[in-house]
């Protein structure tokens, strides 16, 4: 009989699912999911694979996955929170107010390849450092906060924002920002998983990472 050699490759929690297009997260620095579910408002669901988990986060809008801590950007290591809650219109996220209560670096990712929607938002302690958003129907740039860095002038930004600037941001430009500043979701698939999503719940109230 021959061995399924695919077991230990894939490691005692199976391979993890990548996640990007149509989609919104959150990337939180050296902080343990259990303390940034409860920062968000969220009842904690239990654990999930990451097929379930994903698929969760991506067929609701009060459904999100937590990720364990994956290593990422700058030799650190990084907790992602996914789900269209973070896009659903009542829900706003003030990731300077959350990165304050953590003590640590909160980022956010949304990227949507039909409205051509994209945003990425950065900020450190309490203190804001850096957001964009772009709405590529109509060509509006609807954030712009701070001054944009290696990884965005790459990916097409301008060092400053005028009137006659010209900008043009794609779904592969949001997932790239995000491969700079933490992680990349969409490069996560096949990778063995270093342990189960977590499942947090939104109730039908305002969260505790809302805006005031």
């Amino acid at each position: 009989m021959e061995r399924d050699v695919t077991v230990g490759f894939r490691g005692k929690h199976g391979v993890m699912v990548g996640f990007g297009g149509k989609q919104a997260w959150l990337a939180v620095r050296d902080v343990a999911p259990a303390q940034i579910i409860e920062a968000l408002g969220l009842r904690e669901l239990g654990e999930a694979p990451w097929r379930d988990g994903i698929d969760l986060a991506h067929l609701t809008d009060d459904r999100v996955a937590v990720t364990p801590a994956l290593p990422g950007a700058r030799g650190t290591s990084w907790v992602l929170v996914v789900g269209r809650w973070l896009l659903r219109p009542g829900t706003t996220v003030d990731v300077t107010g959350l990165s304050g209560r953590l003590r640590t670096e909160v980022q956010f990712f949304a990227t949507h390849r039909v409205t051509e929607s994209h945003r990425w938002q950065r900020a450190v302690r309490g203190e804001p450092v850096r957001a964009f958003g772009y709405v590529g129907q109509t060509g509006a740039v609807t954030s712009w906060h701070g001054d944009p860095d290696p990884a965005e002038r790459a990916a097409g930004l301008p060092a400053a924002l005028d009137d006659d600037t010209t900008i043009l941001v794609s779904e592969k430009d949001v997932l790239a920002v995000a491969d700079a500043w933490s992680v990349d979701p969409a490069a996560l698939t096949g990778r063995p998983a270093p342990g189960p999503l977590r499942i947090g719940a939104a109730d039908d109230r305002e969260t505790a990472c809302a805006s005031t």
